[in-house]
């Protein structure tokens, strides 16, 4: 069965245009004309990738996202925004908000198609590895649902095993709930009253118990694993 993706653009050429060169990929395309409809059709066909436009009626692209990032079962959905905003800061609300790529318009279909492979490929081997670990963990009696607590100045043992989840401080948990949370390190430091720098040795300290390459990957991992 085919992979579903949704194309969430107000624009009817665009739409069109992504939609035929998704479905010669082999991909079975849903589209959308407006964030709300988006939203409907997210709820009701459950996508594995979204490719969503900024700038839309009803609701725009980052209320889409900053929505369906609030219900758990889409807390790991790829999201590709496509817009003609490409100032910096534009571009950090919606990697904030959990995309997964940023493409400028116009964009070449190619690449698009390039980072949606790239993109599903990646989420389906976090899902069969997961799948993998759930069910080897079943056979074997243990429980990954429950990741262990130490005080902030203790050592955790090695983490990832084959079957076990990674061992954090509690003050790693910390970080990795507000993390999850799209809060920044300065944010993050005033909550818990850290600095920048000391929130991000936290957060190397993560990615590398987790063996993720960056935050995206490492809140996919901490749901997937039951640590947030």
């Amino acid at each position: 069965m085919p992979l579903t993706i949704l194309v969430a653009e107000d624009d009817p050429g665009t739409r069109l245009s992504i939609s035929d060169y998704l479905e010669l990929a082999g991909y079975l395309v849903i589209v959308a004309e407006d964030g709300r409809e988006a939203l409907s059709v997210i709820e009701k066909h459950s996508p594995h990738l979204l490719i969503t436009d900024v700038t839309m009626p009803f609701l725009d692209g980052y209320e889409l996202v900053n929505q369906v990032r609030r219900q758990p079962m889409f807390r790991l959905l790829p999201v590709i925004f496509l817009t003609a905003r490409t100032r910096t800061e534009e571009r950090v609300r919606g990697y904030k908000l959990g995309c997964d790529a940023y493409l400028a318009k116009p964009f070449e279909l190619v690449e698009l198609g390039a980072i949606v492979r790239n993109l599903l490929e990646r989420s389906q081997m976090i899902q069969t590895e997961w799948h993998a670990r759930t069910q080897a963990v079943a056979t074997s009696g243990k429980d990954v649902s429950r990741p262990n607590s130490y005080g902030d100045d203790a050592k955790a043992p090695h983490p990832l095993t084959t079957l076990d989840t990674p061992d954090l401080t509690t003050r790693e948990q910390d970080v990795l709930g507000l993390l999850s949370d799209g809060l920044s390190n300065a944010q993050i430091g005033d909550r818990l009253h850290l600095s920048p720098r000391t929130v991000e040795k936290y957060v190397s300290s993560l990615l590398r118990k987790t063996t993720t390459s960056n935050r995206a990957e490492l809140v996919r991992f901490a749901l997937e694993h039951h640590l947030i």
